[in-house]
């Protein structure tokens, strides 16, 4: 059987167990975002209005930090799937077998992929009607995705690396919630950088989650500026790339630990 193969019968597994036997789970993590969509949106409304703020729409400005929060938050628990594995016995089971390891984080990274380009078409659509502006029409919406993928990826793959390396629900719940709001509100997802402090501006520099902001915000609200994307979406793929080593290298560690 090919990695590829592999890859997607380990993805299926995830989605039969995920998305077709729990349903309800993708409607409970779709909820959250949803609040703050329509939440910030009312509460920020006024911040187009302080001098300095570009954008005229803050649904616009917030819709990409939204998917971009969205990505992170979701993708985050993913690695609950391989703790789950590890309890009942079925990761040892995998792991005797000669699949290459790599394929049992890939088929669960693209199921996390799938589950948020689901959510984020569907918080596309919400604020269409809420009224936001896609001024780049389908092609920004399309590079929207992407980098929702992309950061969903990173961010699954970090999960089922600590998920593997400490075998514990209360671990992993405590990095995801540890990261998700400092790396949020240290990026433009909320708010204009030019009008953060300085020191909030340097760090976002090296923060994934404003790279993955900046470029959805110029390929969806912005004039189309592929020297902002196309770096940025680079940067995403570079730090995937490591992310999914470390998480594949976390099986060897796991398994000298038996």
């Amino acid at each position: 059987m090919t990695a590829l193969r592999q890859t997607f019968q380990v993805c299926l597994r995830y989605l039969r167990s995920g998305l077709l036997r729990q349903p309800a789970f993708l409607v409970i993590t779709l909820l959250q975002p949803l609040i703050w969509l329509l939440l910030f949106g009312a509460l920020f409304k006024a911040v187009t209005e302080i001098p300095g703020f570009t954008a005229t729409s803050y649904i616009d400005f917030l819709t990409p930090g939204v998917v971009v929060m969205l990505a992170v938050s979701s993708a985050g628990w993913t690695g609950m799937g391989f703790v789950e594995d590890m309890n009942s016995g079925v990761m040892d089971r995998m792991l005797v077998t000669p699949a290459w390891r790599g394929a049992f984080n890939l088929g669960s990274v693209a199921q996390a992929m799938i589950t948020v380009v689901i959510q984020t078409v569907l918080i596309v659509l919400l604020a269409l009607v809420l009224g936001a502006h896609y001024v780049n029409g389908v092609g920004g919406v399309l590079v929207l995705l992407l980098v929702a993928a992309l950061l969903a990826a990173i961010f699954a793959s970090l999960s089922n690396g600590i998920a593997i390396l400490t075998g514990q629900r209360e671990t992993l719940i405590g990095a995801v919630s540890l990261l998700l709001l400092p790396l949020t509100f240290l990026s433009s997802a909320l708010m204009q950088p030019s009008l953060a402090p300085d020191w909030i501006g340097t760090v976002a520099k090296v923060n994934p989650v404003n790279w993955a902001a900046t470029a959805a915000r110029s390929a969806t609200t912005d004039a189309f500026n592929w020297g902002v994307v196309a770096p940025r979406v680079g940067l995403l793929a570079a730090l995937l790339v490591l992310a999914a080593w470390f998480a594949t290298r976390a099986f060897g560690s796991y398994q000298r630990s038996l």
